[in-house]
Parts: structure tokens; C-alpha cells; sequence
């Protein structure tokens, strides 16, 4: 039994750049359309938006701890399927906080970039934003510079990956942890968003590369 494991593992290590340009393609595909949303401005934005952002974690959660239960190599293929998964509640949670915030119409996939992977890889999102005073403003880049940042998002997600697949060798356990990882990934993700449009960012179209 850990002859297998430890065989599995190596396969993985060993596919790891192909993994980095899976993700970062995955990372691309996803943001090409922003999520549409029918939330309105709210006379309380932090507020609704936080209430908003404990449904989503909940969601994320669940559908996180769903596919991290197969175990052995069926889980490997369930790594990004998860991911994605995930991906697509907390894009349609950022969509909502910025109705919520009434910034609708300015919202832009290095927007949906920045608040889904900040976290991910703070310094991969140096290429997407500037300072303004108290300001943070998000940058329209060329597609060349997004290929480049979802590269950098590709090799953190990477070693994510490594991680989230050694806890399929756990289902159970593994689940639990990876649920509760996706709860907080995406609370903080709504963090990221809230303070972004708390600033009153509006999309900086005269900036492009």
C-alpha cells in the first residue's frame, strides 16, 4: 500500500510543468467571460456582500469536499474539476459584490484575475494593479501579459495540486480538509473583492502595455 502511494506521487512530481500549463490555460479559459449577475447596489455593500460571501464559501465548500472523495488515481483526475469548480462560485460571488458596490459596469477579467487568485499568487498580480493615492486600480493589460500572469498562477496552483492530491490518498479526511480549505480560500477571496471595490476602483483603460 505505500509502495502505491509513493508511486503515485512520483507520477505526479514528474508531470508537474505539464500541470502548470494545464492550470494556467484553465486559468485563461475561465476568466474569458465575466460572470453576469442580477444583484443590485446595495445602501449597505460591506454588509450584503459578506452575507453574500458565507453563502459562497458554504457552496465552495461542499463542492470541494464532493470531489476530493474518490480516491487513489480517480482522485488525481478530480484535482482540477475541484478547482474549477471552486473557481466558478467565487467568480459569480466577486460579480455580485461588485453589483453590490455598483461597479458592474467596469468589471474586467484582470478584475476577476486579481480577487480569485491574490491569494494565490500576490506576486504574480504586481503586472495588474497600481496605486493611486489610497487607491488600488486595475490595469487593461495586453493578452501578452495575462498569458504571462496566468503562467505565474499555473506554477502556484502547481504545487496547490501536489498538496490537494496527497489528500486523495486520504478521502475522507482528505475531503474534510480540502472543504474547509475552500471555505476559507473563498472568504477571503470576497475579502480581496471587498476591499477592492470599497475603494471606489474604477477600471484604468489608459494604462495598457
Amino acid at each position: 500500500m505505500a509502495e502505491k502511494k509513493r508511486s503515485e506521487l512520483a507520477t505526479v512530481r514528474a508531470s508537474e510543468p505539464d500541470l502548470g500549463a494545464r492550470f494556467s490555460n484553465a486559468v485563461l479559459h475561465f476568466i474569458a467571460e465575466v460572470p453576469r449577475t442580477d444583484q443590485l447596489r446595495s445602501s449597505s455593500p460591506a454588509e450584503s456582500s459578506r452575507q453574500r460571501a458565507k453563502l459562497a464559501a458554504k457552496q465552495a465548500a461542499g463542492a470541494a469536499g464532493a470531489l476530493a472523495l474518490p480516491p487513489g488515481p480517480a482522485g488525481w483526475l478530480t484535482i482540477l474539476p475541484e478547482m474549477v469548480a471552486v473557481w466558478k462560485i467565487q467568480a459569480q460571488m466577486v460579480a455580485d459584490i461588485a453589483a453590490l458596490y455598483g461597479k458592474t459596469g467596469g468589471l474586467s477579467q484582470e478584475h476577476m484575475l486579481y480577487c480569485l487568485f491574490k491569494q494565490t499568487a500576490s506576486q504574480a498580480m504586481r503586472d495588474l494593479v497600481v496605486r493611486v493615492g489610497e487607491r488600488l486600480v486595475v490595469k487593461s493589460v495586453s493578452v501578452g501579459v495575462l498569458n504571462t500572469v496566468a503562467k505565474r498562477i499555473g506554477v502556484n496552483l502547481t504545487q496547490r495540486a501536489f498538496s490537494k492530491g496527497v489528500s486523495r490518498l486520504f478521502p475522507v479526511v482528505g475531503a474534510l480538509g480540502v472543504a474547509a480549505y475552500a471555505y476559507y480560500d473563498t472568504t477571503q477571496v470576497a475579502n480581496v473583492a471587498i476591499k477592492l471595490f470599497e475603494s471606489e476602483l474604477t477600471p484604468d483603460r489608459n494604462t495598457s502595455p
